[in-house]
């Protein structure tokens, strides 16, 4: 229902906006438009950018920073392109070509909040905003910086604003000339045009315009933009993992999942959704310490149950009953070829109950029980396969451990992919299931230390979309912020904490993308345009050939682009033109 009044509200937009330009009243005032978005221009605010601009000597060392790491994330940019492209090539010779999924998806690709399904809307309507316009107003002062004309300012309007930007005088910026017609043999003609001129012949040249930024001043123009996301990256990202998450501290990992209508625990107010973080006067910290404690109490003794409810906990007294618990055991998402699992026949989808006569009700009591053991250790592991939905008589499997790939640690290695296999029923007529929040919260903590190799740069690149495990990491919303409290300095900001800590997740992730992908050798990109001066530069001093390095240089950033564009379509459409639409 949201949607559709959505989508009629945006319909009718477009449609007044059409009728408006058909009668010439945008054009009136200086109104722009591409679709249904609006640029609407204005000078004023253009004598603050001089007054920005003064420290020129900072801002082109800024500039001069930003063009290296231009050409670092071009570099980086780009072998991501050919790596993927030649997986997916790889995968379809070999027949294992991923399904299509929602990673494929058209919409998915672009980083438009309310498209990609992955963005939310609010918080990814305020990072789209100041990605834009700190990257846009960055160009306007280093073209102030090199004296280049800014010819306007404005917001981009789509309903709502949903940026900034800046337009530079092109005609000095790229030194872009309409030809014109002029009888008098132009002695630059050769350089201006590239073609050998016969002296009485008229011929159009290109007048050069009055001011004509150089390569240098271009690419450092260029280049500001792209340096500007990368500064807000690093700021909130800084601020993101450093006072943020140190402020956040987590309440429990055990919530309540569903609440037996019928119950004493559910006439006392306890309700799906709370957090357990004490039962009695002893601290529950997973699933496995609840249950334990529940096993020690006689049958109708009354636990007083201490529960969190957006963060405030209250106390319920609830009457143990003669319920034995079930336990439908951890969930076998995958399993890793060749490994001790499969040998012993592991499957996707069953369920492990119990490891070595230990009851396992959750991936917590998985963990716990492997990180007991060695490698060549042999363990007998209870599972029960799932059937059509139903789960079968159990059954044994042995495994004999092999050694961890990961080189610091002992444990022993069994080769499967878990899962939380849903709720865990409990003697005090509720069930509960568990998410590991503190273990979670010291990964995304440990994240900045992991930046000194590939393996962090990749989590944090694919942190909102992949998360740690495929799940993804969205920000502090939901039922995950439940798991959590504001602490120490930010406890008198309550839930807005979690508003910041959302706001600075997506505002340095977008930067982040958006300045990288600003970096690929493409034209109309930042980086395109960078290539291709500093590649004719390079060509012409090969050549001492001003048409041939005009011509090679264009060339080759057609192709690149070409080849950009072309993979992005593989990406896309590479996994349904094997499997079919």
């Amino acid at each position: 229902m949201n949607t559709t009044i959505a989508l009629t509200v945006f319909l009718l937009y477009w449609l007044f906006v059409i009728v408006l330009k058909k009668k010439g009243i945008l054009e009136k005032y200086n109104i722009s438009t591409y679709g249904p978005v609006l640029m609407i221009r204005t000078t004023r605010g253009l004598d603050l950018l001089d007054k920005l601009a003064r420290p020129r000597k900072a801002w082109r060392l800024y500039a001069d920073i930003g063009i290296r790491l231009m050409f670092i994330g071009m570099i980086a940019m780009f072998l991501i392109v050919i790596l993927s492209d030649i997986a997916l090539l790889n995968s379809v010779g070999t027949n294992t070509v991923p399904e299509p999924g929602k990673f494929n998806e058209a919409r998915n690709i672009f980083l438009i909040p309310g498209i990609n399904e992955f963005i939310p809307l609010t918080w990814g309507v305020i990072a789209l905003i100041v990605t834009l316009v700190v990257h846009e107003f960055s160009h306007a002062i280093l073209c102030r910086v090199e004296n280049i004309r800014v010819k306007s300012m404005g917001i981009l309007l789509a309903v709502v604003p949903i940026g900034g930007f800046a337009e530079p005088d092109e005609k000095e910026l790229f030194g872009k000339e309409e030809e014109e017609e002029n009888d008098t043999p132009d002695p630059y003609g050769d350089r201006r045009l590239g073609i050998r001129i016969n002296d009485d012949e008229p011929v159009k040249v290109k007048a050069a315009p009055e001011r004509m930024a150089t390569r240098t001043q271009r690419a450092r123009i260029l280049a500001a933009g792209v340096m500007a996301n990368f500064v807000v990256t690093l700021i909130a990202f800084s601020l993101l993992f450093g006072p943020v998450l140190g402020a956040i501290s987590p309440l429990g990992n055990t919530m309540i999942v569903d609440v037996d209508g019928d119950s004493a625990a559910y006439a006392a107010g306890l309700r799906q959704g709370m957090v357990i973080t004490q039962l009695d006067e002893t601290d529950i910290n997973d699933v496995s310490e609840m249950m334990t404690y529940l096993s020690s109490v006689d049958t109708g003794s009354t636990v007083r149950v201490h529960a969190a409810t957006d963060r405030v906990v209250s106390v319920y007294e609830a009457e143990v009953s003669e319920i034995e618990p079930d336990n439908n055991g951890v969930l076998v998402e995958g399993v890793i070829e060749g490994s001790p699992a499969e040998a012993a026949g592991f499957e996707q989808d069953m369920h492990i109950t119990s490891m070595d006569g230990q009851a396992i009700r959750t991936v917590s009591d998985f963990m716990s029980f492997m990180n007991t053991t060695t490698s060549g250790q042999t363990i007998v592991v209870e599972v029960v396969s799932n059937v059509d939905g139903t789960q079968d008589t159990a059954r044994e499997l042995t495994v004999q451990l092999a050694a961890h790939p990961d080189e610091n640690t002992d444990k022993g290695f069994m080769g499967i992919y878990t899962g939380g296999a849903g709720h865990v029923e409990t003697s005090l007529g509720f069930s509960v299931g568990e998410f590991p929040a503190r273990e979670y919260m010291d990964l995304l903590r440990g994240i900045p230390g992991m930046l000194t190799g590939p393996v962090g740069w990749v989590i944090l690149l694919g942190l909102p979309i992949i998360g740690f495990s495929g799940e993804g990491f969205p920000g502090f919303s939901g039922t995950l912020a439940q798991f959590y409290e504001p602490v120490g300095w930010a406890e008198p900001l309550g839930i807005g904490l979690f508003w910041i800590a959302n706001a600075l997740l997506w505002i340095g992730w977008l930067n982040f993308y958006v300045g990288l992908f600003n970096c690929l050798p493409a034209v109309p990109l930042d980086g395109g345009h960078v290539f291709r001066d500093y590649l004719h530069a390079a060509v012409y001093r090969i050549t001492k050939n001003e048409n041939k390095a005009e011509r090679l240089s264009a060339a080759i950033t057609a192709t690149f682009a070409l080849l950009i564009l072309m993979s992005f379509i593989l990406m896309i459409f590479g996994p349904y033109m094997v499997h079919g639409f």
